[in-house]
């Protein structure tokens, strides 16, 4: 059985595979020790945090499969962006150059760079290792932060932003990041990837281009993939469009993949949850369901979500009846709560 939990020290090891096996562009998880622990303690303190309002918080899960003890995945969310680091986007705009004399009206696309997210949670850091993309796994990576997000509302803001990675070409490089080296950063995209993984951002502020860049100046090459997703994103884009989110102009600096928003309450998974009090059946067969559920209990640094179909709901008694192996893993008993979502629904 799968089952989500909050990372801990211990997951050390298993942490940096990942961060090696995502590869460049993957700038949540870079490849570095220091940055990796101070990670790890970050999530810790976080969940062991008591808090009222969204801040400095960053809450990063495994996906550990209970019949060997691997670690096959992660996701995470960051409360609140750009308090401590500041958060960059290119924003698209639209300008009117209009000549009544000539008769002549051009809107020429713009790209400006800017913070604009400053104080919105994201979703972030979901990598699930491929033997496992199957069965829901992908599915229930994604929205267990929503199931997180739906208990514990106070610690995040009401905007949840998802930043989507960009177009590549065949050798891994996106072609919206030749132009900008070429210009204004003089370092190679592995670097420049490195840099922002490890927090190291302050160039940004100091090369980028600090006036609107007009887009019909680009190289074709760059322009084609303007808010692009990576062919290896785009499963992960459409179910978040079908949790509610939408593109409204913000890209990414590197590879101009879509930075895609939602309101917290608004999110299909976070609306659709269910809180109830479970009912442990006596067998694994009581409590089969004829749908996938995703289940997790209510607790913050002791969080466990798992998924399957060891699980019904029960209308009359408006109860989730759940097997005896369930329980155990998500640590609960008759009478305490938990909340749900149908996968099969999503």
């Amino acid at each position: 059985m799968l089952v989500i939990r909050p990372i801990t020290s211990a997951d050390f090891a298993a942490l940096k595979q990942i961060a090696i096996e995502s590869g460049h562009g993957f700038t949540s998880l870079p490849v570095h020790d220091g940055r990796l622990t101070q990670k790890i303690k970050h999530a810790e303190q976080s969940f062991n945090a008591d808090v009222t309002a969204p801040g400095d918080q960053g809450y990063l899960f495994v996906l550990e499969d209970t019949a060997n003890g691997e670690i096959v995945g992660t996701t995470g969310i960051e409360a609140a962006v750009g308090l401590q680091t500041p958060l960059y986007h290119f924003q698209q705009n639209t300008v009117i150059h209009h000549s009544a004399e000539l008769n002549v009206m051009n809107q020429l696309r713009t790209l400006t760079l800017c913070n604009d997210y400053t104080g919105a949670s994201e979703i972030c850091t979901l990598f699930l290792r491929e033997s496992y993309r199957r069965n829901h796994a992908g599915r229930f990576l994604s929205k267990v932060r929503f199931l997180f997000m739906a208990e514990h509302p106070e610690r995040f803001a009401s905007k949840v932003i998802a930043e989507m990675r960009g177009a590549a070409d065949k050798d891994g490089q996106p072609p919206f990041w030749n132009w900008l080296q070429k210009l204004f950063l003089t370092i190679d995209f592995p670097k420049a990837d490195q840099l922002i993984g490890v927090g190291k951002k302050a160039f940004i502020a100091e090369l980028m281009p600090r006036h609107p860049i007009y887009v019909g100046l680009l190289p074709d090459s760059a322009q084609a993939v303007i808010g692009q997703v990576h062919e290896n994103t785009k499963p992960a884009l459409r179910m978040l469009e079908k949790e509610g989110f939408t593109h409204r102009g913000y890209i990414d600096l590197f590879d101009a993949g879509p930075t895609v928003e939602a309101p917290l309450h608004q999110i299909k998974s976070v609306a659709a949850s269910r809180k109830v009090p479970v009912k442990v059946a006596a067998s694994a067969e009581q409590a089969q369901g004829e749908y996938t559920l995703a289940v997790a209990n209510t607790a913050i640094k002791d969080f466990r979500a798992s998924f399957g179909k060891g699980a019904r709901f029960d209308e009359q008694s408006n109860s989730l009846i759940i097997s005896p192996q369930l329980a155990e893993i998500l640590q609960l008993s008759d009478g305490q709560m938990a909340r749900f979502i149908n996968l099969d629904q999503a």
